[in-house]
């Protein structure tokens, strides 16, 4: 999609901008020859007009014929996009495999199919200018027969019929070069098709109108026979089913299942990017499908696995939706997410660019950036999504230490692969088949010879016996 959406800007900016400014200088051209013709010509100006239903005609046909195999080229090259993003940041996969030839073949295939398309492209853009000269050229011999009828007949001396001759030329250079303009337009227009598709299209999740402010957040989420499942077509599988769940304010809330189970889902069913399918989610006996987006979320803070910065300071992706907040602020929530000390040691402190994605941050850095943002955030509900699995165990203590200054007065919900950071939650919440299984504090589950039991054994034998396969999302 992003490929896509950059080509065809690119391509918009392109076709537009090489033609916009003689466009409109050629339409000043076109006014005064045409004003000029009809005043100097009489009657053999109406000749003219027999061409334009031709001209139109021909220039409506080619103008989509391009609008098609430009949308055909530009397709072709997000494809080809694809495949080199796949295979360059793949490499190591590609190689590991001998895939190497295989990858080669497969960007040549793309590579001729992008060659055709553009091809098709150019050739019916091509077309215009003969058909457009043929036009003139007709034009012209018409009014060379009809003009010595008219001089023989006194209606025009020979200097005046020149005089429109010459005019009549002057007019044809506009029309041509406006069939190029059609042909540039419709390059445009098939381009932007698909940007247009991406920016009209709606938000699954839509505020209904006239939806109120959520109240800071008091007393309890509630879960009431809550189900989703992806799709609205019959016989889609529900990736949750029933859930009854009530959270009190400042429990800490851990869920636990094996992949797939619908842990993720549902802590995304709190801030609303998704909408149940049935049932209610009641925020202080507020349904959230009742309140603004923007108060909701302003009460929810999130880190992920997957750690989101951006290609600026560290200082404005700590204080990122807050841009006005103080540098103290800000440096109190690095130094509470354990992050102080090694920003200060970059060469600019909290103004250094941390790059695209923050690439030039550890992993443990990068989510010790994202805590600090979640703490500056100082929301009241606080979801953890794997914050910590995809860490070495050297960055997951510091990033672990740096969670227990987050999640303090907060109501928190933990998805963890590891169970072992799990055990100190209020309670702790087993998912299968995206039904609720059982629920209690780790000791009581232990007890029970269930799911919960079941995947902390796996990961107890994990920590004995290294090369048994590992359990997780």
């Amino acid at each position: 999609l992003l490929s896509t959406l950059i080509n065809d800007l690119e391509r918009v900016q392109f076709s537009l901008s090489s033609v916009l400014g003689e466009f409109l200088q050629q339409v000043f051209t076109l006014i005064f020859t045409i004003a000029a013709v009809v005043l100097l010509g009489g009657k053999l100006a109406w000749v003219l007009v027999l061409f334009l239903p031709a001209i139109l005609f021909s220039s409506t046909k080619i103008g989509r014929r391009v609008r098609h195999t430009t949308r055909r080229g530009q397709d072709k090259l997000a494809e080809i996009q694809n495949i080199l993003h796949e295979t360059i940041t793949g490499n190591r996969i590609v190689k590991a495999f001998g895939m190497e030839s295989w990858e080669v073949a497969r960007f040549r295939t793309a590579a001729k199919r992008l060659l055709r398309a553009n091809l098709r492209s150019v050739a019916a853009a091509a077309v215009s200018s003969p058909l457009m000269d043929t036009f003139g050229a007709v034009a012209i011999a018409l009014l060379l027969l009809l003009g010595r009828n008219e001089i023989r007949h006194g209606a025009f001396t020979p200097g005046t019929y020149l005089a429109f001759i010459a005019l009549v030329f002057k007019l044809y250079e506009p029309i041509r070069k406006f069939a190029l303009f059609n042909n540039s337009f419709q390059q445009a227009v098939g381009a932007s098709s698909e940007i247009f598709k991406f920016t009209e299209s709606e938000d699954d999740v839509r505020e209904k109108p006239g939806a109120k402010p959520l109240p800071a957040f008091s007393k309890s989420i509630v879960f009431e026979g809550a189900s989703f499942s992806y799709g609205d077509e019959e016989g889609a599988r529900d990736i949750l089913r029933a859930i009854d769940l009530e959270v009190k304010r400042g429990e800490v809330l851990a869920i636990v299942g094996s992949s797939g189970a619908g842990k993720s889902t549902l802590v995304h069913l709190i801030p609303r990017f998704f909408d149940l399918t049935s049932g209610r989610l009641q925020i202080d006996g507020h349904d959230v499908r009742d309140v603004t987006l923007a108060s909701l979320r302003s009460q929810i803070g999130i880190v992920t696995q997957e750690t989101v910065l951006f290609n600026d300071t560290v200082r404005n992706n700590i204080a990122y939706g807050q841009p006005h907040v103080s540098q103290k602020a800000v440096e109190s929530a690095a130094r509470a997410a354990l992050a102080h000390d090694f920003i200060t040691e970059m060469p600019n402190g909290y103004e250094t660019i941390i790059g695209e994605r923050g690439l030039r941050l550890s992993g443990g850095e990068r989510q010790r950036i994202a805590i600090a943002r979640a703490i500056l955030k100082n929301a009241p509900i606080l979801i953890l999504d794997e914050a910590t699995s995809a860490l070495d165990s050297e960055s997951e203590s510091l990033v672990q230490s740096a969670l227990q200054n987050l999640v303090v007065g907060r109501t928190v919900f933990v998805i963890a692969h590891r169970l072992s950071t799990v055990r100190r939650a209020d309670r702790i919440v087993v998912l299968e088949n995206g039904t609720i299984t059982d629920v209690g504090a780790h000791e009581d589950l232990m007890k029970k010879l269930g799911t919960y039991r079941r995947l902390y054994d796996l990961q107890f034998l994990e920590v004995d016996h290294p090369r048994a396969a590992p359990v997780g999302d």
